[in-house]
């Protein structure tokens, strides 16, 4: 009996083995883009676990209507009327919020916008002037550091330093310092003739701080993006351009750019994902009620007056505009490598 049982785990063993051995013979067989997406369907399938599926949750919750007398926050089935609610501007929030167009003073936002617009126009204007700025600076900053120079090491962590701050710990240092009771700032801006006599309280005034703020802390994050592109590039390309003659404008535009420029779509998506995102900055600085931005109506219109089917809607419409600007970049990353 011994030797059946033995004979008979040897053949599980063998068994399982030629189970394993199969699929291992079929990715043998596979072109090497069907062995790297098996090698990433995990990550795909932990991917829809955690993000996927949220996101279908929240456009089925903003399918539904806004029961804020009940305990149940959800009510009855409703369709579109949420979006249509948002985009028309006749959705129900916080009248702080719907009256921001009032005395907001941004020139692009005409008196009167429906609230979503307000949103979607704060947000769209800080993530393009934001990302650009941050693009520019830590790119100049990615160039300096990759060369070699004395003291190189001490620069770099001197540029580290403003992304390493908590971005909390970051809104309270620009409130601080652009506190008219409190900080300079908001002397020293007033003497440009800047600001006005209370830049906190103002809309204009608090979205060019919120935008500075964000550009000093996170520029550090594109160089070092950008950095790890410069890197990547084969120094023998500018000994060869140096023979030949090109001036430092040449190599720059015909072997640096070109090279570093996946890296650097790469580095921009990021931001642009994180800028469209804005919260912690805002309300640690100025106040979502003066700086109106996406997440800001999320939050405010789900703490503030419980209404989670309308949170979901603009929740959901913000995706879909980080989706927009996501396929885009990914475009522009295709034709990039495939123009390399």
């Amino acid at each position: 009996m011994s030797s059946d049982t033995g004979s008979g785990g040897a053949g599980g063993g063998e068994t399982g083995t030629r189970l394993l051995a199969r699929p291992l013979n079929w990715l043998e067989t596979q072109t090497e883009q069907v062995y790297a997406y098996v090698l990433l369907l995990p990550a795909f399938l932990l991917l829809a676990a955690i993000a996927f599926y949220p996101l279908i949750q929240t456009f089925r919750f903003s399918l539904l209507r806004d029961e804020v007398d009940q305990a149940d926050p959800f009510g009855a089935f409703v369709g579109l009327d949420n979006y249509v609610d948002l985009l028309t501007g006749s959705a129900r929030v916080p009248r702080q919020f719907v009256d921001v167009a009032f005395t907001s003073g941004f020139p692009f936002i005409e008196l009167g916008t429906p609230f979503f617009r307000q949103a979607l126009l704060v947000t769209l204007a800080f993530a393009i002037i934001s990302v650009l700025f941050e693009t520019l600076i830590g790119f100049g900053q990615a160039l300096v550091i990759d060369k070699e120079f004395y003291g190189r090491r001490w620069v770099r962590v001197a540029i580290i330093i403003p992304w390493a701050i908590p971005i909390v710990i970051q809104g309270m240092i620009f409130f601080l310092l652009f506190n008219p009771t409190i900080g300079f700032g908001a002397d020293f801006m007033q003497w440009l003739g800047v600001f006005g006599d209370n830049p906190l309280a103002s809309s204009s005034d608090s979205f060019l701080i919120v935008l500075v703020a964000d550009i000093w802390k996170t520029a550090a994050f594109m160089a070092l993006l950008i950095l790890a592109g410069l890197q990547s590039i084969d120094r023998g390309l500018y000994d060869v351009a140096k023979v030949s003659g090109a001036s430092p404008w040449q190599r720059f535009k015909y072997i640096t750019l070109p090279l570093v420029a996946p890296a650097l779509i790469v580095a921009m998506l990021f931001r642009t994902m994180d800028a469209m995102r804005i919260y912690g900055l805002i309300d640690a600085t100025a106040g979502c009620q003066t700086v109106p931005s996406l997440t800001c109506l999320v939050i405010i219109s789900l703490n503030q007056t419980r209404r989670w089917a309308t949170a979901s809607a603009v929740a959901f419409l913000t995706a879909v505009v980080i989706g927009v600007f996501v396929a885009v970049y990914l475009i522009g990353l295709r034709d990039t490598e495939g123009g390399l």
